[in-house]
């Protein structure tokens, strides 16, 4: 395995020695706290997996402390995190130190499947190491997209139930607050977005800058417009039910015309695989009896 690998087991081995330390320092500490408040232990295999996973996200955001960032990058990743539904103070820990977790994990796979065999051991495990470094933001920017998708879809069945609340005779915040009590099952996303709407209405915060708030901590340009159209309504005493109700219908229809588009679009993608793919079986069927059997025929007339 050679010097590099063995150097890079020791590195593994102090740092998994110095998380397992902290770790059980935590649990004996969480033994004494039951043992003193006399809490009734869960024992249900769910209640195993919610502590297994803390503990190992508390082992995680101890390492966060290995990897080097500013104030900027820090408010960055924190913004992404927002974007992504991770609010905890837990998750900036926790990510930072999938950063230092995931490119350890990839030398000891390294290591393990002989890799260094067919390539150069240092570019090997600097090749981990690079990748597993990169390995989290690529997951946290699938995990944005997919949140933005989510609440891309199901923005206008929350801007009907809006109406529907309002045209009820409740206010624009009460409306907000049932709708997303209403969605919570079938779309978390909005609902808890919503949430934080209402919730920070009720700190004292503006209507506006609430609604403006949803709108950076989503970053999606369909919540932006709503933003907009919300404030411009209230500003100019407009109704609201029916400036939800057409911005609604709007979304709708661009999104059949995104539809649309990508069917227009599915048969310039299908020329590709025609000619790569299948042409040539086509090809192959078709003239490959024939070209069998005129090969025969001039071995028959021309045997020399």
């Amino acid at each position: 395995m050679g010097i590099a690998g063995l150097s890079f087991i020791v590195i593994f081995a102090l740092i998994a020695s110095g998380g397992m330390l902290l770790f059980y320092r935590q649990a004996m500490l969480q033994r004494i706290s039951n043992v003193v408040t006399q809490r009734p232990k869960r024992t249900d295999l769910l209640g195993t997996i919610q502590q297994t996973g803390s503990s190992i996200g508390g082992m995680m955001a101890h390492l966060d402390r290995v990897v080097p960032k500013g104030e900027a990058e820090k408010s960055v990743v924190e913004k992404r995190l927002v974007r992504a539904g991770y609010r905890e103070e837990s998750a900036m820990r926790v990510f930072y130190g999938a950063k230092v977790v995931v490119p350890i994990a990839l030398c000891i796979i390294v290591a393990a499947t002989n890799m260094t065999d067919y390539i150069y051991p240092f570019f090997a495990y600097v090749a981990a190491l690079g990748l597993g470094f990169i390995l989290p933001d690529f997951w946290l920017g699938r995990r944005i997209a997919i949140r933005q998708k989510n609440i891309k879809r199901g923005l206008p069945d929350a801007l009907d139930f809006l109406v529907i609340c309002i045209e009820a005779g409740l206010s624009i915040d009460q409306a907000t607050a049932r709708t997303a009590e209403e969605l919570r099952a079938a779309q978390p996303a909005i609902s808890d977005e919503l949430d934080m709407v209402v919730l920070e209405q009720r700190a004292g915060r503006a209507r506006s800058e609430a609604w403006k708030g949803f709108a950076e901590r989503t970053d999606v340009d369909t919540v932006r417009v709503l933003t907009t159209v919300l404030i411009q309504a209230e500003q100019l005493g407009t109704s609201i039910a029916k400036t939800l109700r057409v911005h609604s219908e709007t979304l709708r229809t661009k999104r059949r015309q995104q539809v649309e588009e990508m069917a227009a679009k599915t048969s310039v993608k299908l020329v590709f695989p025609l000619v790569f793919f299948i042409f040539p079986s086509l090809f192959l069927v078709t003239l490959g009896p024939e070209a069998i059997i005129m090969a025969e025929s001039f071995k028959t007339y021309f045997p020399h």
